[in-house]
């Protein structure tokens, strides 16, 4: 069994957001985050959540026509796979997609620029997206800053704008 993959996508519609995806039952759950993933365990950030993606979605790069939802220029800010760690109370492992019904997801993620522990946590109607004290937590380093091109293109988000 291969492990299930996630991409964080660059999008920039109406705002510049993240788009956080985690591969689950089939499906890419979503998440609309519009600073970006922070790697300071003390930042929480708002995580909208959005409609599910098929698979095959996360690999585009491009920009979606005016007329179309979602509209403007796409790129994958990174790629790789997850490991679900959510547990309950007696440390059983959680399937990922019970874990996002219940409004609380842990994660592991293995990316080209993201490593390490993450969370989906759900409060009222938005969610936040929080990363876990561990080895990989790097205060004050702003990868959304430091490393502003595709994984696969290595294009900025402006460049893919500029491309059509």
């Amino acid at each position: 069994m291969t492990s299930p993959i996630f991409v964080v996508q660059l999008h920039d519609a109406r705002r510049l957001h993240y788009d956080v995806r985690l591969e689950v039952d089939g499906v890419l759950k979503s998440w609309a985050v519009p600073r970006g993933p922070s790697l300071d365990p003390t930042v929480k950030r708002l995580a909208v959540f959005t409609t599910d993606h098929e698979l095959e979605y996360a690999g585009f790069e491009g920009v979606h026509p005016d007329s179309q939802y979602g509209s403007g220029a796409v790129i994958v800010w990174d790629a790789g796979v997850f490991t679900n760690l959510t547990r309950d109370k007696q440390h059983k492992p959680i399937p990922a997609a019970e874990a996002i019904e219940n409004g609380h997801i842990k994660f592991r993620l293995h990316g080209i620029k993201l490593n390490g522990a993450w969370a989906f946590s759900k409060t009222g109607e938005d969610w936040l997206m929080v990363k876990v004290r561990d080895a990989e937590a790097a205060p004050d380093l702003d990868l959304t800053v430091s490393e502003p091109r595709s994984v696969l293109s290595g294009l900025t988000i402006e460049e893919m704008a500029a491309s059509v």
